[in-house]
């Protein structure tokens, strides 16, 4: 049968073509996939497991305000559903009496296909926030109500798996670092790593509370911790926001890396604290050397600086005591602090130790330095024959006699050393003639 169209004056509906029998034909086959794949989508809704999960669960803030609605929307969806289903069979029945429908039939299918045919009442109230004002009724063309299920559907299906991603990602991931945690404080017990003792003690109780906050939050509110993919469509379009986890997963790795430290302490506490004893042994014997150096000093060079020797490290060695006591009643975090600034300190009062002892021994080498000058320009004059120059005795004989008295003026024994090096210096080089001789210079 050809197309017609509505007698639209008399009935007050708008003027359509009149669809023929293959156009009625080709539209119910269309409703029904339509009808079979809005059916098969609810059900997988309704079967969802974020969406019972949601229906169990004691839910607050966001999530349980944006549930509720949801709620509407779905069991709105299930209103427009049946009438979008009611009116499809009607219309099917109607296509079913006769094999060639008459004018009449067709004029009837085509408003019910394509017209405003469909009236949904009661379900109008509940979706007055979605749609805009109340009314008690409402009417769509079969179009227009699979449109409004598609966007109900699309907002249920997209909080219902938001909520069971959250869900899915982040409690697992939480028990697993609580487990961690767990196992972490029983080892930071083990190394007298407590609360109110030691920081990383402190620390495990903060990731402790931050946890068990993050865990019940995660569950009661999941879509506070979901973050929406910008430009997004598609329903679930987004990730959970593991901020706050992640926080607390590197808090709790820096946590076990403190403790660790403190496990090698209680390994190898013995050997350092045996090296420490070395090491202020040795600064010990040092200052003892430089202080018998500085008495030789004081009694064997005359007009000279010396400075003063500190006494032996004490606080250091009152220290290394208590680190002993720590290693003895397995205070281990208490000693692993103490091990490392005593090691630092050690070492710097071995070197202050070494430093003291040159500087108070310095007039000994200048001394020692100015006689093996002396002795050494004596030895080469004797290879040149000239051992027996009576200048050169005498300037030798006065910087020996200054160089191994004591106490010895190493500034007068500087200058007579330097006297005898000028006078070898003329008798090992010949001068050229000239009218003033200097030898005979005392």
């Amino acid at each position: 049968m050809g197309a017609g169209s509505f007698p639209g004056s008399s009935s007050g509906r708008p003027v359509r073509p009149v669809l023929d029998r293959d156009e009625v034909d080709r539209a119910l086959a269309r409703l029904d996939a339509e009808h079979e794949a809005i059916e098969t989508s609810l059900l997988a809704l309704q079967d969802h497991a974020g969406r019972r999960l949601l229906e169990g669960a004691g839910l607050t803030g966001v999530t349980r305000d944006r549930w509720a609605a949801t709620e509407q929307s779905i069991t709105l969806l299930w209103a427009y559903f049946d009438a979008y289903k009611a009116a499809l069979d009607g219309a099917r029945e109607l296509r079913e009496r006769r094999r060639w429908p008459s004018r009449e039939d067709l004029v009837e299918l085509t408003e019910r296909l394509r017209g405003e045919s469909v009236t949904v009442a009661g379900a109008a109230s509940q979706a007055a926030t979605l749609t805009g004002p109340a009314r008690l009724t409402e009417r769509f063309t079969l179009e227009q109500l699979v449109n409004r299920m598609n966007e109900l559907y699309a907002r249920s299906l997209d909080l219902v798996v938001a909520a069971d991603a959250v869900w899915s990602a982040l409690p697992a991931r939480i028990d697993l670092l609580a487990a961690e945690l767990h196992r972490t404080r029983g080892l930071a017990h083990s190394v007298g790593v407590r609360p109110g003792e030691h920081p990383a003690g402190d620390d495990l109780e903060s990731i402790t509370e931050e946890l068990t906050s993050l865990r019940a939050q995660v569950v009661s509110d999941p879509l506070a911790f979901w973050v929406p993919a910008p430009g997004s469509s598609a329903p679930g379009g987004g990730r959970p926001d593991t901020e706050r986890y992640d926080r607390a997963a590197r808090a709790l790795e820096d946590v076990r890396r403190e403790i660790d430290a403190v496990l090698t302490v209680r390994q190898d506490a013995e050997q350092r604290l045996v090296r420490l004893r070395d090491v202020l042994v040795r600064a010990d014997r040092t200052l003892t050397e430089a202080r018998a150096a500085r008495g030789e000093v004081l009694a064997k060079i005359a007009a000279s600086e010396v400075p003063a020797v500190s006494g032996p490290p004490t606080a250091l060695q009152e220290r290394l005591v208590a680190a002993a006591e720590y290693r003895r009643h397995s205070q281990w975090h208490r000693l692993s602090p103490l091990l490392e600034s005593l090691e630092r300190e050690a070492e710097d009062e071995l070197l202050r130790a070494r430093e003291s002892l040159t500087a108070v021994t310095a007039p000994l080498a200048v001394r020692a330095e100015l006689r093996g000058r002396l002795d050494a320009y004596k030895a080469k004059v004797a290879r040149h024959g000239m051992a027996e120059d009576p200048l050169l005795i005498e300037r030798y004989d006065a910087a020996r006699r200054m160089l191994w008295s004591a106490p010895c003026d190493l500034r007068v024994a500087e200058e007579a050393v330097l006297r005898y090096q000028r006078a070898a210096a003329e008798v090992l080089v010949p001068r050229q003639p000239g009218p003033v001789d200097q030898r005979g210079e005392s």
